[in-house]
């Protein structure tokens, strides 16, 4: 059996990379443009993976991966769930002393951590003012066999929650409200809920896979490096493949409870 595994990137930079990585032994014709309503563009691969570059922010991204699993569930109509997962990946930004640069952060939880109200007594979850969800948790089933073939493969790595923004952070202030209200956070991007929602709308398990550019903090360009994490995040895939398209027992594991990782809390 193939399986169809869709990766949505917010820049092509970062699709690149994970191309390279998948493609380490495939040459670059086995990826095959397809055309999507919205002016996108899919690559395909005839192994059952697919690249999408969604956009920058959680809304862009949300609707771009939307349109990719309507189109592949108009298309397999009648033949069972047409992804079998859904990956977010990118660069991003890592929480000290959690994720050092080049770090690969694996998400335990992808969380929108803006998601909610400000109040005189603090931060309110959308939760807890009645309405929808802030956090898709991502199962141990999921995470491990990843964590492992980083592991096998000597790649820095934590799975730890990825935290989701609108605002990138940029200020030593809002690092450490963001690390207060969630401690175990390792890193910050601006993708992965959109991403996430999608999923869950369409019943597809996701997860979030990150290479860390710089440390959560003040604005400071110069010391951003990136290269490198575009590099970690082309070695963290070239690792990944076999867990991810299906060449090894491992792929199996990885897609083997599809339900778990779209209930959130």
């Amino acid at each position: 059996m193939v399986h169809r595994i869709l990766i949505v990137t917010a820049v092509a930079a970062e699709a690149d990379s994970v191309a390279a990585g998948l493609g380490h032994d495939t040459p670059d014709t086995a990826w095959e443009p397809v055309p999507l309503p919205g002016d996108l563009t899919l690559r395909r691969r005839a192994d059952g993976v697919d690249l999408l570059v969604g956009g920058v922010g959680p809304a862009a991204v949300a609707a771009a991966t939307g349109t990719a699993l309507a189109c592949a569930a108009l298309a397999g109509a009648g033949s069972g769930a047409p992804y079998d997962l859904v990956v977010s990946a990118g660069i991003a930004g890592g929480f000290a002393p959690h994720a050092p640069i080049g770090t690969v952060v694996v998400s335990a939880a992808i969380v929108a951590a803006d998601l909610g109200a400000e109040t005189p007594d603090g931060y309110l979850a959308v939760e807890e003012l009645g309405f929808g969800r802030s956090a898709h948790p991502v199962p141990h089933s999921l995470t491990g066999p990843l964590a492992a073939a980083l592991d096998a493969g000597g790649r820095p790595h934590t799975v730890a929650p990825v935290l989701t923004v609108s605002t990138v952070t940029g200020t030593a202030g809002r690092a450490a409200e963001l690390a207060g209200r969630h401690p175990t956070a390792a890193a910050e991007a601006m993708e992965g809920f959109g991403v996430a929602e999608a999923a869950a709308a369409h019943g597809v398990p996701v997860v979030e896979i990150r290479a860390v550019s710089n440390a959560v903090g003040p604005r400071d360009r110069a010391a951003w490096r990136i290269g490198e994490a575009l590099d970690s995040l082309r070695r963290a895939f070239a690792l990944l493949s076999p867990a991810l398209v299906g060449r090894s027992p491992t792929a199996h594991t990885v897609l083997a409870n599809p339900t778990t990782s779209v209930e959130a809390k």
